[in-house]
């Protein structure tokens, strides 16, 4: 596995979206006051980024570059306008939870962003590849803040956590433990990485040549 493939496998990881670059705040912690929302709102916006990066990269040679963010949007906006629909038609008990943020996931940041940064840049296996994980990335950092924000104010009886200034405690601490996790296993790889160069045959040959 080539190193940009592994770096986009793991981009939803690596770079959270939520927590590494901290884009999709409002949403995010307006909609994680439980487990359901977060999944209804994590996987609208993956279908969203997934299906807008792949016909950016499509059109990324035709589409002008001193129009492209109104373009981009307008793509966006299509597979928005699907989701909305479909949500309101089929899970209306979903719909009158994150409805009214649904039409908000057209000026999100991170969809932008992969678009701009990634889906503009690249083809379409790998925009589709970086739209998944983006996407799973979002989803999941919702599912974790709804999963304990739901358990503080059902079984903990902590309702202050479902308000948004109990939401933005929850995501402040959330995002610190895991940027040490993130940090701590990068460190990890880092010195394990140096240990094995020092211990190459090449770098001994040399140390014994210096030595000698």
């Amino acid at each position: 596995m080539n190193k940009k493939l592994k770096d986009t496998l793991l981009g939803g990881i690596v770079n959270n979206p939520v927590f590494v670059l901290v884009l999709g705040t409002c949403p995010t912690i307006a909609k994680s006051t439980n487990i359901s929302n977060g999944i209804g709102l994590g996987l609208a916006t993956l279908f969203v980024l997934l299906c807008s990066n792949v016909f950016i990269s499509l059109l990324r040679k035709t589409i002008p570059g001193e129009v492209r963010l109104p373009a981009y949007i307008v793509i966006i906006a299509t597979f928005v306008t699907v989701v909305q629909l479909f949500v309101a038609k089929f899970l209306p008990d979903l719909d009158k939870s994150i409805g009214t943020f649904i039409p908000l996931i057209v000026v999100n940041c991170i969809i932008l962003g992969r678009a701009e940064a990634f889906a503009a840049k690249n083809n379409v296996l790998m925009s589709a590849i970086d739209g998944v994980s983006m996407g799973l990335g979002f989803t999941l950092a919702l599912i974790l803040l709804g999963a304990i924000r739901q358990f503080l104010a059902e079984v903990c009886m902590l309702s202050f956590f479902v308000s948004s200034a109990g939401g933005f405690m929850i995501f402040g601490l959330v995002m610190a433990l895991f940027n040490y996790v993130i940090t701590f296993i990068n460190n990890k790889a880092f010195s394990r990485k140096v240990l094995l160069d020092m211990n190459s045959p090449k770098i001994v040959e040399e140390n014994t040549k210096e030595a000698e």
